[in-house]
């Protein structure tokens, strides 16, 4: 199968890589570049643990053949935070409990993030609909959705 070269910026950073045509844009991620922050959990979009950011938006990462995205800008969730600190989101997500295994917590964070750029002050009816291609199977989503409220909240407040 013929490889192609490719150009990612991932959180910053140019990246130029050699792909064959079926890499997942998650698989590049991890195996090629080392972000392993984007989960591989169904193959299938219906888990949201590999969620990224594409220019911009929040997509899941298991649905986009690296190839597709050349020249793009991709965040992972190791961009979220500068120099080590947590962002706001993530603080909440610490002090509301809002992780247990951790393993949806990558893609949980990328769609809050994303989400709560636009949003302002969301109920948490929105935040739920928001959040709904994510699973969690180990919080029962109340904890997240309170510490997405409560980022909302403090980022009103600024």
């Amino acid at each position: 199968m013929a490889e192609n070269d490719i150009s990612l910026i991932v959180n910053g950073t140019e990246h130029e890589l050699t792909v064959e045509p079926r890499t997942l844009l998650v698989t590049a991620l991890r195996e090629e570049l080392g972000y392993t922050g984007a989960n591989v959990g169904c193959d299938t979009a219906r888990c949201g643990a590999c969620t990224v950011r594409l220019d911009g938006d929040a997509i899941k990462s298991c649905l986009r053949f690296a190839v597709q995205v050349d020249g793009a800008e991709v965040e992972t969730v190791e961009g979220l935070g500068e120099h080590g600190d947590l962002t706001p989101l993530q603080e909440c997500f610490q002090e509301h409990h809002s992780l247990q295994c951790g393993f949806c917590t990558p893609g949980m964070l990328m769609t809050a993030d994303t989400f709560l750029q636009d949003a302002e002050a969301p109920s948490r009816e929105e935040i739920r609909e928001a959040i709904e291609g994510n699973l969690c199977r180990c919080t029962g989503y109340h904890n997240i959705v309170d510490a997405i409220e409560d980022t909302a909240n403090r980022l009103g407040e600024h």
